[in-house]
């Protein structure tokens, strides 16, 4: 029986914000930006292909907040200045001449950073060198160094340094809205995360306190742009460096992270996981996409992982997500609402299209 596709293709809204569909564009973070991080003409070309394509909403790939620790990859583009906020221009620009919404997405690196231009070493939660190794395909080579213990005061700057990009993105660059990075192992999760918040203070500890930071930043996204600009916050328990991480907490951490990203005026959680659909926990149980829409009632939900298969993508939309965000998918079909809407055959994904630098090149964007 084929997929009713119907249900992908409602309109609907994120907060204030209408959307042509329920399809999204994941953050995929391609270092195409300057060496100063100021976004180029090649990423305008590339995301407004995706637009073209039929997406209602894309969402960026991180940029960094400040021109101290926060940045993760050389060629990243940033939120850190006025330059680099209008240099998204052109990019929200392009998206939104093809009538689809943009959001940026904001992050630290924490003890992830492998090519900060402004910085020598990395600071974190705690002093506790990453698992993994760096990633080739974004220029990294061996071990995580061993990061520094943020101070007090360095915790302040980088609460302050969010709401200030969230800032840039909207009043400068012009973005629809801004997504909170607290996923994939860099500094928000950190402090989340068990093994790398070992701190002893108030923003250690059970999981409810490891939540602080988070929910600070949040706070001071949310009052920095005011209720009319929807802010959302991503969520894994995977990480770049630690892919099948699960929250030892399980349905309690679940309960704590939701509910208190509700209560910090959240408009959306955006929940990624390898396989979206399945138990966040192993066994039977709840898919963290279900978890976040009974945990997070009024809240729009935004689910990845794995979800370019067009019936996993329905049920999903059906049941748990007001939104399905693709990645690889959306990367080897831009055009994948087109595609799906005309019956049309999908490309399987590439992965040249991440080797050996997980750079844009030039046959990713041809129409």
């Amino acid at each position: 029986m084929e997929p009713d596709i119907s249900t992908l293709f409602q309109q609907t809204s994120i907060s204030s914000l209408p959307l042509a569909n329920r399809l999204a564009v994941a953050p995929m973070t391609r270092v195409t930006a300057t060496s100063n991080g100021v976004p180029t003409e090649k990423m305008a070309r590339y995301y407004s292909r995706f637009a073209r394509g039929g997406f209602g909403l894309v969402i960026t790939e991180g940029s960094f907040i400040d021109d101290a620790w926060s940045q993760t990859y050389a060629y990243q583009p940033g939120l850190a200045n006025s330059g680099q906020a209008e240099g998204w221009q052109q990019v929200v620009a392009a998206v939104h001449s093809a009538g689809t919404k943009v959001i940026a997405q904001i992050q630290h690196a924490g003890a992830l950073s492998q090519g900060n231009a402004y910085r020598n070493g990395t600071i974190a939660p705690s002093a506790v060198r990453p698992k993994g190794e760096q990633m080739k395909f974004y220029r990294g080579e061996g071990q995580y160094p061993v990061p520094r213990e943020m101070s007090d005061e360095e915790i302040a700057d980088v609460i302050e340094s969010f709401g200030s990009a969230a800032l840039r993105a909207v009043n400068n660059a012009g973005f629809d809205g801004v997504e909170i990075h607290g996923a994939n192992g860099y500094l928000l999760d950190q402090f989340i995360t068990d093994y790398t918040n070992l701190r002893t203070d108030r923003w250690g500890g059970d999981i409810a306190a490891r939540m602080g930071v988070v929910v600070e930043v949040t706070k001071r996204v949310r009052a920095t742009l005011g209720d009319g600009v929807p802010v959302g916050v991503r969520i894994s328990q995977g990480k770049v460096n630690d892919f099948f991480h699960k929250w030892p907490e399980r349905e309690q951490a679940a309960e704590v992270i939701f509910g208190s990203l509700v209560d910090a005026g959240m408009s959306y959680i955006h929940v990624t996981e390898y396989e979206a659909w399945k138990p966040a926990f192993g066994g039977a149980g709840m898919s963290l996409a279900a978890l976040a829409r009974r945990l997070a009632p009024g809240v729009s939900v935004i689910a990845n992982g794995s979800l370019h298969d067009a019936a996993r993508a329905v049920d999903l939309a059906s049941t748990d997500a007001d939104v399905i965000a693709l990645g690889r998918g959306a990367l080897s079909n831009p055009d994948w609402p087109q595609k799906l809407r005309g019956n049309h055959a999908m490309e399987p994904f590439a992965p040249e299209m991440l080797t050996p630098l997980a750079d844009l090149k030039q046959y990713e964007f041809v129409a």
